[in-house]
């Protein structure tokens, strides 16, 4: 499909929904007059992040004091079953992010209550379901409708079904989704935030997410080299982060109130 093609197919799907129409608002004011901004300050967090970054496991037992098995130890029939669906899956999307980091924050912080934004496939709500589903805990996701490929009904393609009575779906941008799951749930364990990855989307939301997350609660940003968001918010709030390298990215993760 072409770039032209995709757009007007995404615009059209827009003008039909009209519950989405303040995002439709935002993008077009970002792409029109904000592109540029969305990645401010990234060399300087890409200085920032490399000089900082550890392994996954190596920051699970930095935060956590915990020895951190591989998902191919902890589940490898899930694991296995999960990557199945996800080659066979006729979209594309995301694919699997860190997660042994957001399994343990979830087992660190006895988690009943998970929030997190962006869902794709559905790998950071397996990881996070595999930990809630043995308390009998929640997770809240905020994730848009893939309006430009016909992907709705593959979002959260590999969470497995005996899971899922666990999770509640979203289905709009955080500015919407985020305050409908704060008037059903308003304080949580764990929040994992993997969706817009500008620098106006990012530093909104983690402002929203942080204010909701308990002391004692785990925070973990994906991507955190888009832009120096993360950076930024960490240095106002006198936050001194555990960043992950992982796969070439990085990933930002600290306690509240440590």
């Amino acid at each position: 499909m072409s770039e032209f093609l995709r757009v007007a197919k995404t615009f059209t799907a827009y003008l039909r929904r009209p519950d989405l129409y303040p995002e439709l608002g935002r993008k077009i004011i970002k792409n029109i007059f904000n592109r540029k901004s969305a990645f401010k300050g990234k060399e300087k967090t890409l200085s920032w992040a490399s000089s900082k970054a550890v392994s996954q496991s190596e920051a699970i037992y930095k935060l956590f004091g915990m020895n951190a098995k591989s998902f191919e130890e902890l589940f490898p029939t899930e694991l296995k079953t999960a990557q199945q669906k996800e080659r066979e899956c006729p979209i594309k999307m995301g694919g699997a992010g860190a997660l042994e980091l957001i399994y343990y924050s979830c087992e660190f912080t006895n988690a009943q209550n998970v929030l997190e934004t962006g869902v794709a496939y559905g790998w950071s709500s397996f990881a996070a379901l595999l930990s809630l589903h043995q308390r009998n805990g929640n997770l809240y996701s905020s994730d848009m409708p893939y309006l430009g490929q016909d992907g709705d009904e593959f979002v959260g393609y590999i969470v497995p079904n005996n899971i899922k009575m666990n999770w509640k779906l979203f289905r709009f941008a955080d500015r919407e989704s985020l305050p409908k799951i704060f008037k059903e749930n308003e304080i949580f364990d764990v929040v994992h935030y993997d969706s817009d990855k500008a620098y106006e989307g990012m530093s909104w939301a983690y402002h929203q997410l942080f204010s909701h997350l308990r002391n004692g609660g785990v925070f973990i940003s994906d991507d955190i080299n888009d832009n120096s968001a993360f950076q930024d918010f960490c240095e106002k709030m006198k936050i001194d982060p555990t960043i992950v390298d992982f796969e070439g990215k990085f990933v930002g993760i600290f306690i509240k109130n440590q």
